[in-house]
């Protein structure tokens, strides 16, 4: 049997016991991982993590199963899922970082704020501000043109369909950043399915043209003052919009021996 290895510090010594040997071990140091966090690197800056919020997460909905099905023969597993909806509450001060200044500086332009910002909220270190949608252009514009704050680039707008969320079930999400700075930040509006209207950026951010085109094909958004707000992957004349919740799964007709491939919820088991 050959020799352990000197450099083994695991390695059980000659004539102590492991236990021994083990409370001799020094511990890592902390710089021995130069790929770690930014708490095991004195030359990053870490993010803001954010403060939590006094109230808490708000449970919107608890999903079971594939696509919200229960009950279907499907076989593939996706019926034992177990999803949670949840809002993440507001944050409170201070948020930490660069954040509380950029809030500061917008009310500081806005005398308005409190009517112009709904709720801040500082979540797995991103900044996300919700945001009236009366004063959504108003917003942009200062974020956009303001020295310190400079969110001079838009990097694009989404939208998100939460049919539990009475009232504010359509949410569009834009994303914001600051090549000055080196910042991000992210903007959420929120609008009812039965009044889905909001003011277009393009006038601020020309770039938002199609973002915007291809959030009210799927979702049916709809972007005031957009200056050709038709749809961009669905033909003009398709029904209903593709990425709602309330959207048929639909199946898929192919050509072969008359045979179909059934919607996710129709599946037939193989047992």
């Amino acid at each position: 049997m050959s020799e352990k290895d000197p450099g083994d510090r695991n390695a059980q010594a000659p004539g102590k016991s492991a236990d021994e040997t083990k409370e001799q071990t020094p511990p890592t140091p902390p710089d021995a991982h130069p790929g770690g966090g930014p708490e095991e690197r004195g030359d990053l800056e870490p993010t803001p993590a954010g403060p939590g919020s006094a109230d808490g997460p708000r449970i919107l909905k608890v999903s079971q199963g594939m696509f919200g099905q229960t009950g279907t023969p499907d076989t593939s597993g996706y019926g034992r899922l177990h999803q949670v909806t949840e809002f993440p509450g507001p944050s409170q001060r201070p948020y930490g970082g660069w954040y509380d200044a950029a809030i500061d500086r917008i009310a500081a332009l806005m005398p308005n704020v409190g009517q112009v910002i709904t709720k801040v909220v500082i979540d797995r270190g991103d900044l996300t501000v919700h945001v009236d949608r009366d004063h959504l252009l108003e917003l942009v514009k200062i974020l956009r043109d303001d020295a310190q704050l400079r969110f001079e680039f838009f990097s694009g707008v989404s939208g998100v369909h939460y049919p539990a969320d009475e009232g504010h079930e359509l949410h569009a999400v834009y994303h914001l950043g600051s090549m000055t700075h080196n910042r991000r930040i992210r903007l959420e509006v929120s609008v009812p399915e039965a009044d889905p209207h909001l003011p277009s950026v393009v006038s601020v951010y020309p770039s938002a043209d199609w973002h915007e085109r291809e959030t009210f094909d799927m979702f049916g958004m709809i972007f005031d003052g957009h200056p050709h707000l038709t749809r961009i992957l669905m033909p003009d004349d398709w029904p209903g919009h593709p990425q709602r919740k309330d959207y048929p799964l639909g199946g898929i007709p192919v050509e072969y021996k008359g045979a179909t491939i059934p919607s996710p919820d129709n599946r037939r088991s193989y047992n």
